[in-house]
């Protein structure tokens, strides 16, 4: 596992062993960001990583410029292995903020302080159907999205469950499959869209 582009461009990270820690791989992490190069700047945004596990992600949004990536990860030894990919690397400590109580802290944290994302990721277990929703929907719900920014969802694509079309506010705008992971890309709909019935078409 590397980082692909940036200033960390072929550093290599870690992740602890067992099959609790599912990394994305570099793969669909290089596919991920050629998809969101075309359509948005990254240098500069404001990512967060949500389920972070060993930071691969959020990492590579801070090599390719992000000005802070927030990760969110409450288990034991994706934190270690989160924090130690970080210091290996030597990213700044203002480039960055672990929060330890998981996805649904760091979303409470961006409410109490009105902090709204560029670009937002969620991966969490795949069978964890619950996780989706609810942090889907807390999205949806709040005003913890900037204008024009985007939410990109992990799944297995023959999982048990299927991601919905809407979750709240925001809209599933394009899906893309690889072998057995896909990737779900949801935003909030131009005023147009709304006014022709609050659907945003398929990319």
């Amino acid at each position: 596992m590397r980082v692909i582009a940036g200033k960390y461009r072929s550093r290599a990270l870690t992740a602890p062993e067992g099959l609790e820690i599912r990394p994305t791989s570099d793969r669909l992490r290089e596919t991920m960001f050629n998809i969101l190069a075309a359509r948005m700047e990254l240098r500069g945004c404001r990512f967060a990583d949500l389920y972070a596990g060993t930071g691969a992600v959020g990492i590579e949004a801070i090599s390719r410029g992000a000005t802070h990536c927030w990760f969110g990860e409450k288990a034991a030894p994706a934190l270690k292995s989160l924090r130690g990919n970080l210091a290996k690397l030597g990213v700044s400590g203002t480039e960055f903020t672990v929060e330890e109580k998981g996805a649904g802290g760091l979303l409470g944290r961006f409410q109490k302080l009105g902090l709204a994302m560029d670009l937002v990721f969620i991966d969490p277990p795949y069978e964890a159907e619950g996780e989706y929703s609810q942090t889907l929907g807390a999205l949806g719900r709040g005003n913890l999205l900037a204008a024009g920014g985007l939410v990109i969802v992990e799944f297995a694509t023959k999982g048990k469950f299927k991601l919905a079309e809407r979750y709240g506010a925001l809209v599933q705008t394009r899906v893309y499959k690889q072998g057995e992971t896909s990737l779900a890309f949801y935003g909030f709909p131009a005023v147009d869209d709304v006014a022709d019935g609050g659907n945003a078409p398929p990319e």
